[in-house]
């Protein structure tokens, strides 16, 4: 019988995200990252605590302070995109390590009223948009 793998000892983001993701920045708790999905405005954070899966597997204060930052990224997505709704979630089915997605989303989005999570194929944001939109969201998030 072989002994499981022990945790890591220090954060790294899932190869995954990195490939599919812009950085904004860190929060308290959280790395902030843009999905590079021009059709759906669309921020995850990941909490920089290695090994972790689930938001039950946070301790109460990092609990807390998750909560605190999801309220924060879904004020900066409605004030940068003004969205006619707000998704949050936390799925981890494809990507294990804990992460939440804050996802804005309009009734004329191509998805909607369904759920954004596997809709289509993800269309990376045009060079031109990425370094505007990621200035916008780093601006509102230092005034948040």
């Amino acid at each position: 019988m072989s002994t499981p793998a022990p945790p890591p000892t220090a954060f790294a983001l899932d190869r995954r995200l990195d490939a599919d993701t812009l950085p904004v920045g860190d929060l308290a708790l959280s790395s902030v990252h843009l999905m590079d999905d021009a059709r759906f405005p669309w921020l995850i954070l990941v909490p920089r605590r290695p090994g972790l899966v689930e938001i039950t597997d946070l301790d109460e204060a990092d609990a807390q302070a998750l909560m605190a930052e999801i309220r924060v990224a879904s004020r900066v997505l409605l004030e940068v995109a003004r969205p006619d709704k707000v998704n949050v979630g936390a799925l981890g089915n494809i990507v294990s390590q804990l992460h939440v997605h804050v996802l804005a989303r309009f009734a004329s989005d191509p998805a909607w009223p369904g759920p954004a999570w596997g809709h289509g194929a993800r269309i990376p944001y045009p060079p031109h948009a990425a370094p505007a939109l990621l200035e916008r969201l780093r601006a509102a998030f230092a005034a948040a």
